[in-house]
């Protein structure tokens, strides 16, 4: 019973038959990995213009002031361009052709940042980059509400997450190596060779999304993995509480007369900010800014708060699928990015506490996994209302994301990054009050819910009963 306990702990609710415990083997070995390598190279190729930014880029391509922003700005403006369209392509071209082609837009487009010669034709890239990544983190999110119980979802949400900081970690400490072992070779500058690099790890990864990726339960192909008995068992175990609508006008009545949509919007819009810290890369602008530390030093150290982001993201994930809460995990994230942005606001601080602060940060990232899971989890039954929550607290987020570096996080700020932290502290008291918001709605739903279901009961009760009292009056 204990070990049981252990298990249920670290890797969720326990299926109750044979059939069902090795289907979720095959959904984590197969949809789980491609899932998390995706994401993995999207990071990736996300990160590296912050790893070769600091590692050459800047002064071959002589960026001045805020075009390091602006790279971001308009990777952003062409994430959220991209995020309509692709949700729409989802519905009309099956996800495992869908996912790995648009992985393959943005491997060639990594290739191509190999060879701009100024920050314009980098621009242009980063927008269409933008598009083709803004096909992943939604749609992966969907499709593991659409394959897993509310009670596997926050874990496997965590992990899918980590494998996108994985990829922000490897980048810098490949941009190290790449730097220390390839700067120069073939006439090439190291922060090219990332590139390089990076497009050649994304390509076959793709390839095995369209080997492997098997859509969602209720239109799944003949994968070869999954039995006849096994597809239909995906599909019945999350069909119970799930209620079916066409596709019509009533979905955006639906939408918009709940609280849902509102709530979890504006969750995700506020409390994605705390993640200023790591997408911003202050700590590596922070390390180049002050001086003293060599290339490989200022690409390697900033990955400590990916670490830490990916450390706190699996804690929180597992503990929150064990528990079923998922509020406590935004209050932690709140509660570190306040300390790290206190301790940096106070400069006259020691270099070690710097140092400290900004892997604290990296907690921030634990809050995205757990958004989405809780998303999910309260939109289950409604997997149309679902897809659109979830597309739309992206979009938010990126919406706000937009201009947020651009006015609190601009290159010429660092190393104090004054406004910033400031924002930072204020982000986080919002993002208290909002997580209560939705904690209280959700609540209240479940409360209301049960009241109808015991109404029900009791009306069902009464009715059952209403024919034997008639037969009792007539016999007299």
């Amino acid at each position: 019973m204990r070990w049981q306990t252990v298990r249920e702990f670290l890797w969720g609710e326990i299926p109750s038959s044979k059939l069902e415990r090795r289907l979720l083997f095959k959904l984590d070995w197969f949809i789980l990995s491609y899932c998390c390598l995706m994401y993995f190279t999207n990071y990736l190729d996300r990160a590296n213009v912050n790893n070769a930014y600091v590692s050459g880029m800047k002064e071959e391509l002589n960026m001045q002031g805020n075009d390091f922003n602006k790279i971001n700005t308009i990777f952003t403006c062409g994430y959220i361009v991209g995020m309509i369209p692709n949700n729409l392509m989802l519905q009309v071209v099956p996800p495992r052709l869908w996912f790995p082609l648009m992985q393959i837009v943005w491997g060639v487009l990594t290739f191509c940042s190999s060879s701009v010669h100024n920050v314009q034709q980098l621009y242009a890239i980063r927008f269409f980059q933008g598009i083709s990544e803004a096909s992943t983190f939604v749609g992966t999110h969907y499709i593991l509400g659409s394959w897993y119980k509310p009670g596997e979802l926050g874990k496997r949400s965590g992990i899918f997450t980590s494998s996108g900081l994985a990829g922000t970690l490897f980048s810098g400490v490949l941009q190290a190596a790449v730097y220390q072992h390839l700067e120069g070779v073939s006439g090439r500058s190291g922060w090219r060779w990332l590139f390089i690099i990076d497009g050649v790890i994304t390509l076959p990864i793709a390839f095995y999304g369209f080997l492997v990726f098997p859509d969602v339960p209720s239109s799944t192909t003949k994968v070869f993995y999954l039995s006849e008995e096994e597809r239909a068992l995906s599909r019945d175990r999350l069909d119970s509480d799930v209620v079916h609508h066409s596709l019509s006008w009533d979905l955006a009545k639906r939408v918009l007369t709940r609280w849902r949509w509102y709530g979890c919007s504006l969750l995700f819009a506020v409390s994605g900010e705390t993640e200023s810290f790591g997408s911003n890369n202050l700590m590596g602008q922070w390390l180049s800014a002050i001086g003293g530390y060599t290339v490989e030093q200022v690409d390697y150290y900033p990955s400590g708060v990916t670490a830490f982001g990916i450390a706190s993201t699996l804690v929180c994930a597992t503990w929150t699928d064990y528990t079923r809460a998922r509020w406590p995990v935004l209050v932690y994230m709140c509660f570190c990015c306040t300390v790290a942005a206190i301790c940096i606001l106070v400069w006259s601080s020691p270099i070690g506490l710097k140092f400290f602060a900004y892997y604290f940060a990296g907690a921030a990232y634990s809050g995205q996994a757990t958004t989405f899971a809780w998303a999910n989890q309260i939109c289950a039954d409604d997997y149309q209302e679902r897809a659109i929550v979830l597309a739309s607290m992206n979009m938010w987020n990126n919406a706000v994301n937009a201009w947020w570096p651009l006015l609190f996080y601009s290159a010429t700020d660092a190393p104090r990054f004054k406004k910033g932290m400031i924002a930072m502290i204020c982000v986080c008291a919002a993002t208290l009050g909002v997580t209560w918001l939705v904690w209280y709605l959700e609540r209240r739903d479940r409360h209301l819910a049960t009241r109808k279901a015991m109404n029900d009961v009791a009306q069902m009760r009464e009715e059952s009963a209403s024919p034997t009292e008639d037969k009792k009056t007539k016999s007299h």
